[in-house]
């Protein structure tokens, strides 16, 4: 949910609901988009072939040519539709400008919305990869969005990483909406700081350094700068090493507190987590408990606590 309380709104190939909008007639509905994701996101469909005037069903298309700057050509009969998708293209981002996205959802392998290894085909040679035409102009026009494919979401690690980025991307959004300034920006980074770690800590400090020197530049520049490196920081997967440095790091605030048989427990359970034994949430949830016992405020305000929602579960793989 958005601070507003109103659910995040990220583009989806329509396909991916289960809009009969395929070459085939047919769809390729994602339960989890729908009947899991769909509990706190609301969807923008987009199926470029339908909304640039092709028919359905419609004749297969591949990409062909320069992967830099591919054709679209139908399969069988060759003709190059290519100026009909990219106009659509360009119409169509600039109309995503307006939606207030905070993510964006694609059909792998598909030539116009395939984001990652999308075949591109050229006369007697292997084909390479490359994206489909409308994904590469919405990674164009959005650099900073979290775009990602329904595929990918199969996997634990990739499917956190950019649901994160999506809450991430909306608490910023909250934030510029509400009078920015270089005093807010500060809490907002502090508030920020060990999710920001567990991605990158050369970036956090990188982020420290331009939050720091706020005062030298104009306000829209240092925002800009910030949420540049704070969704790049992000885009950086959280892997195991990272998350048990900052495990260790909040340990370190209840040094005075904790007895020696309850560092004991905390130490042998964060080794756990870092050996692939039990997942983030084990330790995350006695770490939780000391935090609420001792009224720890520093640490209660850190997002890295919640940067989700629990239903999700997305800290429950090991």
């Amino acid at each position: 949910m958005s601070g507003s309380g109103a659910p995040i709104r990220i583009g989806v190939s329509s396909c991916l609901l289960g809009e009969k909008v395929r070459y085939d007639g047919g769809h390729k509905h994602d339960p989890y988009l729908t009947e899991v994701l769909g509990r706190f996101f609301s969807f923008v469909p987009v199926c470029p072939e339908v909304e640039c005037g092709m028919s359905t069903p419609r004749e297969a298309m591949r990409l062909e040519g320069d992967p830099d700057k591919p054709r679209l050509m139908t399969h069988r009969t060759r003709v190059d539709k290519t100026e009909q998708m990219l106009r659509f293209c360009r119409d169509k981002v600039e109309q995503l400008a307006g939606e207030d996205l905070c993510g964006f959802v694609f059909k792998k392998g598909s030539p116009s919305s395939g984001l990652f290894r999308v075949k591109v085909y050229r006369e007697g040679m292997p084909p390479t990869s490359g994206s489909g035409l409308f994904a590469a102009a919405v990674a164009r026009r959005f650099p900073q969005l979290p775009l990602e494919e329904e595929g990918r979401l199969n996997d634990p690690v990739l499917r956190e990483n950019f649901i994160e980025r999506v809450f991430a991307f909306r608490r910023w959004k909250d934030f510029l909406a509400h009078e920015p300034d270089l005093g807010k920006l500060v809490r907002f980074h502090t508030c920020q700081k060990l999710l920001v770690m567990s991605h990158s800590t050369q970036l956090y400090r990188e982020l420290g350094a331009l939050v720091a020197k706020g005062k030298e530049l104009p306000l829209p520049e240092l925002l800009e700068c910030y949420q540049g490196l704070y969704m790049k920081a992000l885009e950086l997967h959280a892997t195991v090493k990272k998350q048990t440095n900052v495990l260790m790091h909040i340990m370190g605030y209840f040094k005075k507190e904790l007895t020696t048989e309850e560092k004991q427990e905390l130490v042998q359970l964060i080794g756990q987590y870092h050996d692939g034994l039990v997942p983030l949430v084990v330790p995350m949830t006695l770490l939780r408990h000391y935090i609420a016992k001792y009224r720890q405020q520093y640490l209660q305000q850190q997002v890295y606590l919640s940067p989700h929602p629990a239903e999700l579960m997305l800290r429950n793989h090991a």
